[in-house]
């Protein structure tokens, strides 16, 4: 049996199950344009990007010299922090329609929006890039992130998106979106590789109700990533491609570590969306072979052996865990919108 191509998203679109990561950091978004140029050289339809990343007028650049009608090409975008107040949301797409030079709709907007419980005050909290590049606490904001959702829905109803999504958000704020939306959410973007799928991260339960509602889970980070140091968690532990059991069967199933990963989420039904500028990455990120089970299950039990790892953990950074799912449940239902 091969791995599926694509994924059918609840709007009946379809995903690729290889897409192209572009968040590069500031030393990197110079790279940016040639390396989606190449991904569309080799093959490449799904072209995930964000506003805040600054580099999606690179993006289109290269979408536009690939000569690739826009009707092949899966692109997407994310609404930036900064923009969550509902009055905000269609100006925001705007912009990266016009960067990108897409003359119609993207083919799925995400808003990402991690919250969290900060200490002392009985109010949710967004991590919010200020001028100078320092997160702020927007608590207007956070609280009206279902309004926000609404606006996003809209944008389905306009034509100006095809479908919409959201991206490294708590389970429980994700279900309060659930109850107030008209539009299910296609895609639920979040951090997934072998050390994640714990309950402590409650990733099961992402995927679960990813599953009851018909919306995709699909995986940033599928590598475990380099997050830069203001934000790297576990600097001690070795990436999953790092990892022997994993180097093993990459030289039992002669393939690279990088593909192990990827395979062992697609193989779970999981499309990927890993970055990288070197050439030969992107080729061998298309090459994926499923594994066999006996390796497919090896991989299924790093997180067991080696515990929970998450290693984007912003905590240093903004001062409190977006991630803090047990802090976010004490916010009372009221406070939240």
């Amino acid at each position: 049996m091969t791995l599926p191509a694509t994924f059918t998203l609840n709007n009946g679109m379809t995903s690729p199950a290889v897409g192209v990561g572009t968040f590069q950091g500031e030393s990197g978004n110079s790279k940016v344009k040639d390396a989606v140029k190449l991904a569309l050289k080799l093959g490449y339809k799904h072209l995930d990007g964000a506003c805040a990343y600054g580099n999606e007028r690179g993006i289109g650049e290269a979408i536009k010299e690939s000569g690739i009608p826009r009707e092949e090409l899966f692109v997407t975008s994310k609404l930036a922090q900064t923009w969550h107040d509902p009055r905000d949301v269609e100006s925001a797409l705007d912009v990266p329609l016009q960067d990108l030079q897409l003359d119609f709709s993207l083919s799925r907007l995400t808003s990402e929006v991690p919250h969290a419980y900060k200490a002392g005050e009985n109010t949710t909290t967004i991590r919010h890039p200020s001028g100078n590049g320092k997160p702020v606490i927007e608590h207007d904001r956070s609280r009206r992130y279902p309004e926000t959702w609404q606006a996003m829905e809209k944008l389905v109803d306009s034509g100006k998106a095809r479908s919409i999504g959201i991206a490294n958000l708590s389970v429980l704020k994700s279900k309060r979106i659930l109850e107030v939306a008209r539009i299910i959410r296609a895609v639920n973007q979040v951090e997934i590789y072998p050390y994640t799928l714990l309950d402590t991260f409650r990733q099961h339960e992402r995927l679960e109700v990813s599953s009851k509602h018909g919306n995709l889970p699909m995986a940033h980070r599928p590598l475990g990533g380099r997050p830069i140091a203001a934000v790297r968690g576990h600097a001690d532990k070795p990436f999953p491609t790092d990892d022997a059991v994993i180097v093993d069967i990459a030289a039992k199933y002669q393939v690279t570590p990088g593909q192990v990963c990827l395979t062992w989420a697609v193989q779970r039904g999981i499309p990927v969306i890993p970055k990288s500028t070197q050439e030969e990455h992107p080729k061998q990120n298309l090459q994926l072979r499923r594994l066999p089970d006996d390796l497919f299950k090896a991989v299924n039990t790093l997180a067991t052996r080696l515990g929970p790892l998450r290693f984007l953990d912003p905590r240093r950074h903004i001062g409190f865990d977006i991630f803090d799912e047990e802090a976010s449940a004490q916010i009372p239902l009221q406070n939240a919108y």
